[in-house]
């Protein structure tokens, strides 16, 4: 659900104070922890360091990302793959075709020396 229009955007006041000690074009990378923050249009050209509970991801702030969270530009889950026996076929099947195509670009460099 989203927050009530009455209460505004909750915005880390420390990010606030950081940013606004910043010049514009400033090409600094701000730390923040805060993704529940919203992003203002105080912040737009600004890089801003997101946590994503792992390290912190540069994202850098551009007017379509005013009104969103800035945790919704750093994910925190990293997508592995779905596996099972089709998946490793079907990725094996890639390989030998990747290998194929790359022995086929030197056979013609070879025979042109």
């Amino acid at each position: 659900m989203s927050r009530s229009l009455k209460k505004g955007p909750v915005i880390d006041h420390k990010l606030q104070k950081k940013i606004s000690k910043l010049r514009p074009g400033d090409k600094t990378i701000v730390k923040t922890w805060s993704r529940a923050s919203s992003v203002t249009p105080e912040m737009v050209g600004f890089t801003i360091g997101v946590h994503n509970g792992k390290q912190h991801v540069p994202v850098l702030i551009v007017e379509n990302m005013v009104g969103h969270k800035l945790g919704e530009f750093a994910p925190s889950r990293k997508f592995v793959r779905h596996g099972g026996k089709m998946q490793k076929e079907l990725e094996t099947k890639r390989a030998e075709a990747e290998a194929a195509a790359a022995k086929a670009t030197q056979a013609p460099a070879a025979a042109k020396k």
